[in-house]
């Protein structure tokens, strides 16, 4: 299988001092470095995707600011894919699909923000149109949702929404798992290097 990174809104406005921080962003994105780092070892094929609000309401990822940009541990280089998009889904009125075809991408590994929504709908979109995808749940995260005057801890929410993907839509793996399913150094190996 030819397999590419697909980076999922990882930027600043997920991370403390940000518009909507997340629970554990700042291990998220260390696990999601780990991963980067291989590919770029490998030579592998690296896609970060952007969120830029554009609802009328919006109050965070807006266009033109800081929280919009990506975070420093995952910054993209030279020559890696940059996707803009303005939904959920990663595919929606974006090229990401055409990029994927072009470069013969048939299996994605995916991390990123958040797990209940781009995370998500960007896996079920992708295996609906025949991609294998694998997720990697440490390097995912969600947040806190309230249903029905209930509080949901976010814990909860990515546990139950990962679950749901396993079932039909995606591998479900740690960063450490496929790191060394790739042959990559995992991060204890890097951690003491």
């Amino acid at each position: 299988m030819n397999s590419a990174l697909l980076l999922l809104e990882i930027q600043n406005d997920y991370f403390p001092n940000g518009r909507i921080p997340l629970e554990k962003s700042t291990e998220t994105s260390t696990k999601a470095q780990h991963l980067l780092h291989a590919f770029r070892e490998k030579k592998f094929p690296v896609i970060h995707v952007q969120h830029i609000s554009t609802h009328p309401d919006a109050s965070s990822l807006l266009p033109c600011t800081k929280g919009a940009e990506f975070h420093a541990q995952v910054q993209p280089i030279k020559n890696e894919i940059i996707i803009k998009k303005h939904s959920p889904n990663s595919f929606k009125d974006t090229q990401l699909l055409n990029t994927l075809i072009k470069n013969k991408i048939n299996h994605l590994i995916i991390c990123g923000m958040m797990t209940h929504l781009t995370v998500d709908a960007t896996v079920r979109a992708a295996h609906d149109l025949g991609f294998t995808c694998t997720v990697i749940h440490d390097a995912c995260t969600a947040r806190q949702l309230e249903f029905n005057l209930s509080t949901i801890p976010a814990q909860n929410v990515h546990h139950a929404f990962l679950a749901a993907l396993q079932a039909n839509y995606a591998y479900i793996l740690s960063t450490n798992d496929y790191l060394q399913k790739i042959g990559a150094r995992t991060g204890e190996t890097i951690a003491a290097a």
